[in-house]
């Protein structure tokens, strides 16, 4: 670690679909959230490694907010495996003992069912899904994104996008593997076609 971040901090780590997030707890843990410590923490070889931070709860009039940080420093709307473990980190601190709970996040509510609080198996509803190009966003007229070509790596493909409050580009292939999530995500994640905000989310064979 480095020498600005000598203190002993609690945390705790889970993973989903191997989708692994650090909760860090305001209540446990003093870190603050700055890119540089984002950064740091999540580092694989210099932190303590993961896929972003689970920052909460914090409660306000009897509800339950959540900050989602990517590894890179920068805030996610939403998660479906992040929200999964946050419920049941919350289910086992007793933060709720309700199996239906609502959690906010900068997207909007998610609705966690606990199904069987003993080994993890939580189902959460994300919202309403929406294959808008206004919304996801995507370039160009407005339009449903399904079944539309797009040239990545000097191939062309087949994709869907669609938001649950954060954007995902599904890439339409008849064999997934961690190679092609490696050679595509990085090349859709920056691709002109995906709007102002230059974010589109490689699925492959991980769910949400």
């Amino acid at each position: 670690m480095s020498q600005n971040m000598k203190s002993t901090q609690e945390f705790w780590k889970f993973h989903a679909l191997g989708n692994d997030y650090i909760v860090v707890d305001p209540r446990h843990c003093q870190v603050s959230m700055t890119e540089n410590n984002i950064r740091l923490i999540c580092d694989r070889n210099h932190g303590v490694g993961s896929d972003g931070i689970l920052y909460g709860p914090f409660e306000e009039s009897g509800r339950i907010y959540l900050r989602i940080f990517n590894p890179d420093g920068g805030e996610c709307e939403k998660s479906g495996n992040g929200l999964r473990i946050f419920a049941k980190y919350l289910h086992d601190q007793k933060y709720v003992e309700k199996d239906v709970f609502n959690i906010v996040t900068k997207a909007g509510v998610a609705q966690a069912h606990i199904l069987d609080s003993q080994t993890g198996l939580i189902k959460m509803f994300m919202g309403k899904p929406s294959f808008s190009s206004e919304q996801i966003p995507v370039m160009g007229p407005p339009r449903e994104v399904l079944y539309e070509s797009l040239e990545v790596e000097g191939k062309e493909i087949k994709i869907n996008c669609v938001s649950v409050g954060n954007p995902h580009c599904v890439v339409l292939m008849d064999e997934v593997s961690r190679e092609n999530a490696r050679a595509y995500g990085p090349a859709i994640s920056t691709h002109p076609f995906s709007g102002e905000n230059k974010r589109a989310i490689y699925e492959g064979s991980r769910s949400s």
